[in-house]
């Protein structure tokens, strides 16, 4: 199958999702990761729109891409002024980038309430533009802005703007669902009458608005066309735009298209989780391909089936994409979830010891537990029904208190008394608040006996009430993720008090940290 080239325009359309703030550094950073993986082509801004987007231009010629074409983005001249004259013409101009895309006005809505021009003015003004940047040698890209919309309401203005680009030099046409309303079967009808106009290659700019972009990509490139536009992980205005991830995945996986550099599929997880940590926004655990929980497992009958055939339930192995496969255990689990979370202790063939560990998993779930993403406390729920457990260290007691002093600023200071062997340690220990003085007392207790605690940090911390209607008296549920130089876990504790729901899951995350470093029992 041909190869598709993949346009990658988070820099640009991605910016301007909710949220999405991108420093100068940021775009360095990710054009080079697009790069590494294999994007054609990659929008980095507006020349014109600010001075962070220019210096980007002047930038990225130092870095050393091996396989990316940077595209400055800018709109066709205003009306009544040459190209050579208009300050936007110019900017994409001493942008210096081989390829230059240019949006222009294809709904005659736009051209004659918005812009207030004529129809002779509109063609004049995507000729002028295309024409001017194409004769300094750059690879015109046109963008046609409203396309489907325009094409439903004007189809022969529609394509006669698509012909004044294509007779201008513009070397692909892209037609654009700039609202994203535009089912699959109009956009296949819609590509399908252009190629029968125009011999100029084409491309499609989908947004999500209908949550169909995916879809509506897909089917474009069915219908010939052989650039696909779009964010990383679907970021952008509104709903977004196109998220190229899946669009990769998709067209080689499914499609049998080649895109991105050789194996670069295999590093679309990669790819997505950097771009969600530089642009400092939530992964979506259920985001197709790369998402945590793309290729999670919850059922008994689920987890049972994939243990002997993985794709019974599983439409690819999930490490094409360089994602892994997750076994989640739950009061909805079998045997067969805890047999596959408990493979490395060898216990498969103690039926009684699975029916234990999956009623201890049901009874504690009842009172607010949840193991599906605190795989650390589960650990230690197994190894104490298995029992292997011994515990590292005893509580004798905790105690912490907030003062406000005359600042007004309050100050939080835990005590925590705790036997390790023979020994006691009483330590006292101030923090920003206080499950952070309870986290620096429990340290600084144990560093003696046990330094590799040196290198644990918390690095989250979530609350959830479980039982809102009993008002302050509710129970509520702490998750603390923590992390060393190896690995990352998760550890739970449920209690009607706040601070003592966190201590329970401090403990275990640091007893699970303890117990992870000796390695397994015999």
């Amino acid at each position: 199958m041909a190869r598709i080239q993949l346009y990658d325009t988070t820099l640009r359309d991605g910016s301007q999702g909710e949220g999405v703030n991108f420093s100068l550094q940021d775009k360095l950073l990710i054009t080079q990761k697009l790069d590494e993986i294999g994007l054609d082509i990659i929008e980095g801004g507006y020349p014109l729109s600010n001075p962070k987007d220019a210096e980007y231009f002047q930038r990225v010629r130092d870095l050393p891409l091996k396989h990316a074409k940077i595209s400055a983005f800018g709109m066709t001249r205003r009306k009544g002024v040459t190209a050579d004259q208009d300050t936007g013409m110019l900017a994409l101009r001493d942008a210096r980038t081989p390829c230059c895309t240019v949006v222009g006005k294809t709904w005659d809505l736009h051209v004659f309430e918005v812009l207030r021009v004529d129809e002779a003015e509109n063609l004049a003004m995507i000729r002028d533009s295309v024409a001017f940047l194409a004769a300094e040698g750059r690879h015109v890209i046109y963008d046609a802005e409203h396309f489907f919309d325009g094409f439903k309401a004007n189809p022969e203005f529609a394509l006669k703007t698509l012909r004044a680009a294509a007779d201008s030099g513009a070397a692909l046409l892209c037609l654009c669902d700039t609202n994203g309303g535009t089912m699959p079967e109009e956009v296949a009808a819609a590509v399908n009458a252009v190629r029968k106009e125009l011999s100029t290659p084409l491309g499609i700019h989908c947004h999500n608005d209908c949550e169909l972009a995916v879809a509506n990509s897909l089917i474009a490139v069915d219908c010939g066309a052989i650039q696909v536009q779009g964010t990383i992980n679907g970021i952008g205005e509104r709903c977004g735009n196109v998220d190229l991830v899946s669009v990769a995945a998709n067209l080689a996986l499914k499609k049998h298209h080649e895109v991105l550099k050789p194996n670069g599929i295999v590093h679309l997880t990669e790819l997505s989780r950097y771009v969600y940590e530089i642009a400092n926004l939530q992964l979506r655990p259920g985001q197709p391909f790369v998402g945590s929980s793309a290729f999670a497992h919850k059922g008994g009958m689920h987890v049972h089936a994939v243990n002997r055939l993985a794709r019974s339930y599983e439409h690819i192995p999930p490490e094409t994409v360089g994602n892994e496969r997750k076994v989640l255990v739950s009061e909805l689990s079998g045997r067969s979830n805890i047999i596959a979370k408990t493979t490395k202790y060898r216990i498969a063939e103690d039926d009684q010891l699975m029916r234990n560990i999956l009623e201890r998993v049901q009874d504690l779930e009842n009172i607010g537990y949840q193991f599906e993403a605190a795989e650390g406390s589960f650990d230690l729920l197994v190894r104490k029904e298995a029992g292997l457990y011994t515990p590292k260290f005893q509580r004798l007691h905790y105690r912490v208190g907030v003062v406000t002093e005359e600042s007004q600023v309050p100050v939080t200071e835990a005590t925590v008394k705790l036997r390790v062997g023979d020994d006691v340690e009483h330590v006292v220990a101030e923090g920003d608040g206080p499950i952070n003085a309870l986290d620096t007392a429990v340290r600084r207790a144990l560093l003696r006996f046990y330094p590799s605690l040196e290198q644990m940090h918390l690095v989250d911390y979530k609350v959830r009430v479980i039982n809102s209607a009993e008002g302050t008296a509710a129970r509520v549920r702490v998750v603390i993720e923590s992390r060393d130089e190896h690995d990352t876990w998760s550890t739970v504790g449920v209690s009607e008090n706040v601070i003592e729901a966190s201590w329970l899951a401090l403990v275990d995350s640091v007893e699970y940290k303890l117990f992870k470093d000796e390695g397994l029992p015999d």
